[in-house]
């Protein structure tokens, strides 16, 4: 049993078909491909495929041999690519996650400042909810991570911007007209609360509320910024948001700022102090640039 037998029975498997599996798979003829399946079912000792006058399907036996004949192939490539490493440089990697949302805001900056290390650097982007991204800087799945200042042992913040958290309301809404909201005129059962995964920016909210005396009652739930935008345009209900969400609004929801000293939240950079990445070394020294730049814009 040779590789290409095994090539030519899974690339049959997932069409359904000879033909198709002949000329556009493989690039080789019909009866070349039928009698290299026949040799492999002769080795064998049983059919693998039920031939009919719509295609071909597997047998019981074709079933159990389909997932170990993909692992082996699967496991050939990598034996490939395992040689193939070791007489090419190793590129260093550096992963950098963002709380979903902020990669719109932040990315460009990164890669500004990394520009000459990503060169020749393997550089590898995720997004997720805060608390997820504090646990993978913590675990060493990511070297830096954007997001709120999420506690973790060994994880050492940088914070590198105040948001300010604004109003987001449907544009009809009649609250849209005003430039500025106080937070006294919005409706407590309309409001779109907070379940427990954004607890940094819950507790802020909870906060300004309690020290204005409000108390919101809602009975819809964000655990991020998409799910809290689409509660607001599906139930034209309210909610308070980072003004980074503004840029990835509906046409159908604006933002308003919060009427006096309104409530902000810190971004923050986070990574391991042990980490010996020679890029986040070198992102370290140049924090200060990246956050002049976005604050220039």
């Amino acid at each position: 049993m040779e590789l290409r037998h095994l090539r030519y029975f899974v690339a049959v498997a997932e069409t359904g078909s000879l033909t198709e599996a002949a000329e556009k798979r493989l690039h080789t003829s019909q009866p070349s491909l039928s009698r290299q399946l026949r040799d492999l079912e002769a080795e064998i000792g049983t059919p693998l495929f039920v031939r009919g006058s719509r295609g071909v399907a597997l047998t019981s036996a074709g079933e159990a041999f389909l997932d170990h004949a993909r692992l082996a192939l699967a496991q050939a490539r990598e034996a490939i690519a395992a040689a193939r490493r070791t007489v090419r440089p190793v590129k260093a990697s550096f992963a950098v996650g963002f709380l979903t949302g902020h990669e719109v805001e932040w990315l460009r900056h990164v890669t500004s400042v990394l520009s000459d290390e990503l060169r020749t650097t393997d550089f590898r982007v995720t997004s997720d909810f805060s608390p997820a991204i504090g646990a993978a800087v913590q675990r060493g799945d990511i070297d830096l991570g954007f997001s709120r200042i999420e506690p973790q042992p060994d994880v050492t913040y940088k914070v590198i911007a105040h948001e300010p958290i604004v109003v987001i309301l449907p544009r009809e809404h009649a609250l849209a007209s005003r430039t500025e909201i106080d937070p006294r005129d919005i409706d407590p059962h309309s409001f779109v609360g907070y379940s427990d995964t954004p607890h940094v920016l819950r507790g802020i909210v909870e906060r300004y509320f309690s020290e204005r005396g409000l108390a919101m009652t809602p009975i819809h739930f964000l655990d991020g910024y998409a799910t809290g935008i689409s509660l607001v345009a599906s139930t034209r209900g309210v909610t308070l948001l980072p003004a980074y969400v503004e840029a990835l609004l509906p046409a159908s929801l604006v933002s308003r700022p919060l009427v006096g000293n309104g409530p902000v939240i810190e971004v923050a950079a986070g990574y391991r102090a042990d980490n010996p990445s020679p890029v986040l070394a070198s992102f370290l020294r140049n924090i200060d640039r990246l956050i002049s730049a976005r604050e220039g814009r």
